[in-house]
């Protein structure tokens, strides 16, 4: 596999992670307002993990526990209102008013999205983990000295 081989391929998905790590914290944060999301946000964060675990860069992590934990904030978020007498899911604003960045504004959609961000990813992942990503991982590091 030529990515597994290919210092520049490695090279080149090394440099644009950190890229493409910043466009899903973007989209991630302005899902509520513009178009975006938390499921965008997974989506780029999943292609991110699946390319550097095709470089042999990282191994698919704990799946499960992702996925557990963005479903666990998903409900809380989701059923916190009853609590209060409010519809499920009802979305409340916090505003804040930060040095250096002036007034901002928040609310309950954003943990929302961070929970569906988690999901995406940790869905991902269980399919690159099914499909055998993690022996691929294992197999395509070059050993030092170009030995395998």
């Amino acid at each position: 596999m030529i990515a597994a081989h290919s210092p520049i391929v490695r090279l080149g998905i090394r440099a644009a992670s950190p890229l493409a790590i910043l466009v899903g914290v973007y989209l991630l944060f302005a899902g509520h307002n513009q178009p975006g999301g938390g499921f965008a946000a997974g989506l780029v964060f999943g292609a991110v993990a699946a390319l550097r675990t095709v470089a042999g860069l990282q191994r698919p992590i704990n799946t499960g526990a992702l996925v557990a934990a963005g479903t666990a904030l998903v409900a809380v978020v989701a059923v916190a209102p009853l609590l209060w007498g409010d519809p499920m899911l009802d979305q409340q604003i916090v505003s804040a008013e930060i040095p250096l960045l002036g007034k901002v504004k928040t609310g309950s959609a954003l943990p929302f999205d961070i929970g569906v961000t988690a999901i995406v990813v940790g869905l991902v992942l269980a399919v690159l983990d099914g499909l055998g990503a993690r022996e691929l991982a294992e197999t395509s590091v070059p050993k030092p000295g170009g030995a395998k």
